[in-house]
């Protein structure tokens, strides 16, 4: 064999040697996910690696259905949101997990919770159309509240006199309620009530130490709002705004 060959050959051989797979690849991305404290993205998974122990993609994806079944009877799980992959606590021990924490437990305000519903369910809307469902006016703390928490941003502007701004809800609003799109949120149906999004729509007990003291701090109540001055029928206007969004959503 020619030399140059032998050695080529050789080198490749190394190489594939060195790529990191099987247990040794679940258990890297485990660490990392646990380490990490946000959720990771498949490219953020794979520069962990250096050029020449770098498993394919195909392995990186299926190191990551291994860990999310072998996850099935822990007390964790391995949730895919927006932003990547991310491992939390599961849903049903929050009760206990929860009280590693001395802060009050997470409480929404039924305005920030009809505020962000809407947004998220009509986006891009302005504050005057969100207004005119409410029947109240959006107060300014809420719209500074939910901009801060990067839940919502300014989308772009509506052609009209004054130009108003349109909202809409970020990657971080998803990944906050362990959303991997906008069509995984509760179905209109289901919020129909707005007492019980919030359980519908519930932070993890990793992320809410760090949410609390914001929610409690800044927040406003349904007392700092005031009525408009010509709401009309509140019930029937809330009604009506259902009824459309499903119409467009079919």
């Amino acid at each position: 064999m020619n030399p140059t060959l032998k050695t080529m050959t050789e080198q490749d051989d190394m190489t594939i040697d060195s790529i990191i797979k099987g247990e040794q690849l679940k258990q890297i991305l485990e660490a990392a996910l646990l380490a990490a404290g946000q959720p990771l993205s498949p490219v953020q998974l794979a520069a962990l690696f250096n050029d020449d122990e770098r498993p394919p993609g195909g392995e990186i994806s299926r190191a990551l259905e291994q860990l999310g079944n072998e996850c099935a009877g822990r007390g964790v799980e391995l949730k895919k949101v927006a932003s990547g992959f991310r491992l939390q606590v599961k849903q049903e021990h929050n009760e206990w997990v929860s009280r590693l924490w001395k802060e009050r437990p997470l409480r929404y305000s039924r305005a920030l919770l009809e505020t962000i519903a809407l947004i998220a369910y009509r986006q891009p809307i302005t504050r005057g159309e969100i207004e005119s469902v409410r029947g109240v006016s959006v107060s300014t703390n809420i719209i500074r509240t939910l901009q801060e928490r990067d839940w919502i941003r300014v989308v772009g502007h509506r052609d009209v006199p004054g130009k108003p701004a349109l909202f809409g809800t970020t990657s971080t609003f998803l990944d906050s309620f362990g959303l991997q799109n906008l069509d995984d949120l509760p179905t209109l149906a289901e919020i129909r009530d707005m007492e019980i999004l919030e359980p519908e729509l519930q932070l993890e007990p990793r992320y809410q130490a760090a949410a609390v003291d914001d929610l409690h701090g800044d927040d406003v109540t349904d007392a700092d709002e005031e009525p408009l001055d010509d709401p009309g029928n509140k019930e029937d206007v809330q009604d009506a705004e259902a009824e459309a969004i499903q119409n467009e959503a079919s």
